[in-house]
């Protein structure tokens, strides 16, 4: 199983990235996915998922701004993040089934 994040990168406060990604060896619509991440000198935390039905889950801290969403015939799943934050600043992580999960992609949100 194999799982690329990419769409990271700089934006200032109040903007919007979009992250992505891609699978192989594992098919996302027959299992959860979900995004987690990590700032500097903290634990991981989740930030969203998707059941296998398609219901999702936010993390208290980003209800409203992030959506999560599934394409099944290119199996990614993204992160779109809107009305960014500085506290947002992190190492986004993708996981899909059970413990399985890319390398990571950097979000950093400043002026």
């Amino acid at each position: 199983v194999q799982l690329v994040e990419s769409g990271g990168g700089l934006v200032q406060p109040g903007g919007s990235l979009r992250l992505s990604c891609a699978a192989s060896g594992i098919i996302f619509s027959i299992n959860p996915v979900g995004w987690y991440r990590q700032a500097p000198g903290k634990g991981r935390d989740l930030v969203a998922t998707m059941a296998r039905g398609g219901s999702t889950n936010f993390a208290d801290s980003v209800k409203g701004r992030f959506t999560i969403s599934r394409d099944n015939a290119k199996n990614t799943v993204y992160l779109q993040m809107n009305s960014l934050k500085p506290e947002d600043t992190a190492i986004y992580y993708c996981t899909a089934g059970v413990g399985h999960w890319g390398q990571g992609t950097q979000v950093t949100v400043s002026s």
